[in-house]
């Protein structure tokens, strides 16, 4: 027979696990297994490594081999979706898309990469892009990663894409392009130069000059951004026409680089000119 045990006398006689969770780990791996080392563990875990999602966006635009590597490793990364600054958001699949690789993009959509309008466009799926079209009208002029139109997408889709083409040239609407004001040869070099927002070594800010224009990045990796300029020195970044990026002071050469993204103004003054540049 079984003696009958009170509730005081079976928790005194039981451990209880609730004290010792390790005791609960499934698997081969024990929590003295586990590494104690705090740098083998990224700042933003579980979210996934900022490195290899940037690596993969990156790859998509038009390395097969090398997404086809980094989906081996982590077929999740077929998902990630990368801020190239001031909001211009872009995802694996949207590389492919705007790129018009077909085979990146359907090997990410095999991984589990949600497939939107402008995929559809690149792939030439006329039935779906006319349902999005009849189901909210005037979509067709919004604009995808780094304001790059519909109609650029489908286009980019090859023969493949020619009837979706077609009916985009027909609907119209679909290529859109930004509002910008010329910008003279002396104002736009008066804009080249190097910013500090801070004293870090990385709270640099380089402009360029890019054909007839200007560009935008942070030293010493970030993604150059091109700037549409919109009168008076003012600019707003490719993909991101909400921000402001104004450069003030002098009548030859700015002083002060002012950007404005609707949660923060941060304001960079011009550092002397680096030989060369």
């Amino acid at each position: 027979m079984i003696p009958h045990l009170s509730r005081r006398a079976f928790l005194a006689a039981v451990p209880p696990l609730c004290a010792a969770p390790a005791l609960l780990v499934t698997g081969p791996a024990r929590a003295d297994d586990v590494a104690s080392d705090p740098a083998g563990v990224p700042a933003g875990y579980p979210a996934q490594d900022p490195d290899r999602v940037r690596a993969i966006v990156g790859a998509s635009h038009g390395s097969l081999d090398k997404v086809r590597e980094l989906l081996a490793e982590s077929p999740e990364l077929a998902k990630a979706a990368w801020d190239w600054g001031y909001g211009d958001w872009e995802t694996a699949l949207g590389a492919a898309s705007h790129t018009g690789n077909r085979p990146i993009a359907e090997l990410l959509i095999a991984h589990g990469a949600r497939p939107d309008l402008f995929t559809f466009a690149m792939l030439g799926h006329l039935d779906v892009v006319r349902a999005y079209v009849a189901a909210q009208p005037g979509i067709q002029g919004v604009p995808g990663p780094h304001g790059l139109t519909l109609l650029h997408h489908a286009r980019r889709g090859g023969p493949d894409a020619a009837a979706v083409v077609a009916f985009l040239e027909e609907v119209g609407g679909a290529d859109p392009r930004p509002v910008t004001v010329p910008l003279a040869a002396a104002a736009r070099d008066g804009c080249v130069g190097d910013y500090a927002f801070g004293p870090g070594a990385g709270e640099l800010l380089a402009v360029t000059a890019k054909d007839d224009g200007l560009a935008i990045k942070r030293l010493p990796d970030g993604s150059s951004r091109g700037l549409h300029h919109l009168g008076d020195r003012v600019f707003h970044p490719a993909g991101a026409p909400a921000v402001r990026i104004a450069f003030m002071g002098g009548s030859d050469r700015a002083a002060t680089v002012r950007i404005d993204d609707g949660s923060r103004i941060v304001e960079a003054r011009r550092l002397s000119d680096p030989a060369g540049r």
